[in-house]
């Protein structure tokens, strides 16, 4: 009776690895779309989308590479290993050397120079794109930040009060502040801090930017426009320790369709009839009565009680 035939060890590793990775995917229950997006989050910008495709390539090609490397290590280790029971080799038995093998070093250092930039060519195409400024956009919003909360004030003549006054809305420690936005258009925000840095930050965004006191002394491009492409609402942070309530200095965009962020703007510039002041934001929205999209207040973060004896040790 003869030996049974054995799988090679290559092959083994292989249906192994193979299986593995199809316990991985089946167990996650991912999406194609949030394999490919391999950790990065789901943005509602163009620009959150074009970092994403880079993200995703660039994990594509660094896995290539890996995959070339870790064969290459189990090929050398598993058919290059020493055989058993084999002779001791002497110096006149070692494998042939390549350690002065010219076009195998050229090779070495040309690939991953030419690697190197690939990859430099399209975070620098991506960055410039995610950066990129239109001229004449179509909402402009000064966003200022003081501690431990933020002002939005609107600019243009749509958002003129009767008394020549822009449309503002300011946050408090009782409320969250309500950054009420249209949809698939350009917005531009032009940042400025009051007192010490800051931070705007709006993960759906996938973008960050600091917010500094005296941005043109401190030589600091302290604007940025993106496009918001679906109606929601969106947590917003500040993204860097400003002192003792940093933690809860947040606010929300609430993004419109275009005719409903139109409607809001006019209502803010609107007297209100039951206090003789203009509409707040959510004096606004509540009239607007289009949902939760028009909740009064932020649906995604609640204000903080600032009240220190509300607060104990011993709770």
């Amino acid at each position: 009776m003869g030996k049974p035939e054995r799988t090679p060890v290559g092959k083994r590793v292989g249906r192994v690895a193979a299986l593995a990775v199809l316990v991985a995917l089946t167990a996650t229950g991912c999406s194609g779309d949030e394999i490919l997006r391999f950790g990065w989050p789901k943005g509602v910008t163009p620009q959150a989308d074009q970092m994403r495709t880079l993200w995703t390539w660039t994990v594509i090609a660094a896995l290539v590479v890996g995959a070339i490397v870790w064969a290459l290590i189990f090929w050398t280790a598993i058919f290059h290993r020493k055989k058993k029971g084999a002779a001791a080799e002497g110096p006149e038995d070692l494998p042939r050397q390549f350690q002065y093998n010219i076009p195998l070093e050229i090779f070495t250092v040309v690939l991953p120079t030419i690697m190197v930039c690939v990859l430099f060519f399209f975070t620098a195409t991506t960055e410039s794109k995610v950066l990129d400024k239109k001229p004449n956009p179509d909402v402009v919003v000064d966003v200022v930040a003081f501690q431990w909360n933020w002002e939005f004030k609107y600019e243009g003549d749509q958002a003129k009060r009767p008394d020549g006054t822009q449309v503002s809305t300011v946050g408090s420690s009782g409320e969250i502040p309500l950054l009420v936005l249209p949809t698939n258009k350009t917005i531009e925000y032009r940042l400025r801090s009051t007192d010490v840095i800051h931070s705007f930050w709006v993960p759906e965004f996938n973008f960050k930017r600091d917010v500094m006191p005296d941005p043109e002394k401190n030589n600091q491009d302290s604007s940025f426009q993106n496009s918001i492409d679906r109606e929601g609402s969106f947590v917003g942070r500040c993204a860097e320790l400003c002192g003792t309530y940093h933690s809860v200095m947040n606010f929300e965009v609430r993004a419109l369709s275009p005719d409903k962020y139109d409607q809001y703007l006019k209502l803010r510039t609107e007297t209100n009839a039951k206090t003789g002041k203009p509409n707040t934001a959510s004096e606004a929205l509540a009239s607007m009565n289009c949902g939760e999209l028009c909740s009064p207040y932020a649906v995604t973060t609640k204000p903080f009680n600032t009240d220190r004896t509300a607060r104990t040790a011993s709770n």
